[in-house]
């Protein structure tokens, strides 16, 4: 049968896919826009399954709060190659989902990926995106955040980004400060006393490998250890970091000192080059 140009111009509107694609979709669906569509994201779930062990190593990371600055989410649209990441559309798709993640605030990733974006859930979309770019699309990282004020930073390239939230608001700049020093120094969690038991175990395992490397007698091996693992804590937990903008103070000092009362209370970070 005959396509006409209106009918793939129609088509393409509906579902963003290149003019050929719409085209060889409408014959094979003999004319019918349903069926059209539906092979249209048909294909991009082939594309994805080709594709399904290519690394996402490009993209957009995306931080992004409230009005109120007390919710915001942080969440990263992967592609293959940074071409594909700078075009117009690869970064419309990522902020759309970004601002569709901060207005239905889903519990997870999973939760997130059946959220609506349109007709289509973002999982979906995701997929017809692969479809039109012939790339692996992907969403690697989502994350939110609840409290009474709430800091977000986006490093220059877009592709690292933090949210951090406090127990009371405070100064926008002391807040991207500190969001900043998430970014720029990448802590493990916020203080010593909430660090994961897991990564504590983990590294005084190394340490204690270390030292008996070293020929030190048994009976020290977990004192010294305990000494590695301190001087681990100033350098990889937020509160004992050294703040990066003054540099003889911690970041718990520095805060101290812009309002006794203010603390920390989660972070998320994430980087495509991590």
């Amino acid at each position: 049968m005959e396509i006409k140009a209106a009918d793939v111009a129609k088509l393409r509107k509906m579902t963003g896919a290149g003019m050929m694609d719409c085209k060889s979709a409408l014959v094979e669906a003999n004319g019918d826009f349903d069926k059209a569509k539906d092979i249209i994201r048909e294909k991009g779930k082939l594309v994805a399954a080709k594709r399904a062990d290519r690394d996402t190593t490009e993209g957009a990371v995306i931080a992004k709060a409230n009005d109120s600055n007390t919710k915001a989410i942080l969440v990263c649209l992967g592609c293959e190659t940074d071409f594909v990441a700078k075009n117009s559309e690869f970064q419309d798709l990522a902020n759309s989902i970004a601002d569709v993640a901060l207005d239905s605030f889903p519990e997870d990733l999973a939760a997130l990926s059946n959220v609506k974006l349109g007709n289509l859930t973002i999982e979906e979309a995701v997929t017809q995106q692969t479809g039109k770019s012939g790339e692996k699309h992907a969403i690697p990282f989502y994350g939110k955040l609840e409290a009474p004020y709430i800091a977000t930073y986006i490093h220059t390239n877009g592709k690292l980004a933090t949210i951090v939230g406090f127990t009371k608001a405070i100064n926008n700049e002391v807040g991207r400060e500190i969001a900043m020093q998430i970014t720029a120094m990448n802590p493990v969690s916020v203080s010593r006393d909430n660090c994961p038991k897991e990564i504590i175990e983990k590294e005084l395992e190394i340490y204690r490998i270390q030292i008996r490397e070293e020929g030190k007698p048994e009976n020290m091996v977990e004192q010294i250890a305990q000494g590695k693992l301190n001087k681990f804590f100033k350098e990889s937990t937020l509160e004992d970091q050294t703040f990066v903008k003054d540099g003889k103070i911690s970041v718990a000092q520095y805060l101290k000192s812009v309002d006794p009362e203010v603390k920390v209370t989660a972070f998320y970070r994430f980087s495509l080059n991590d």
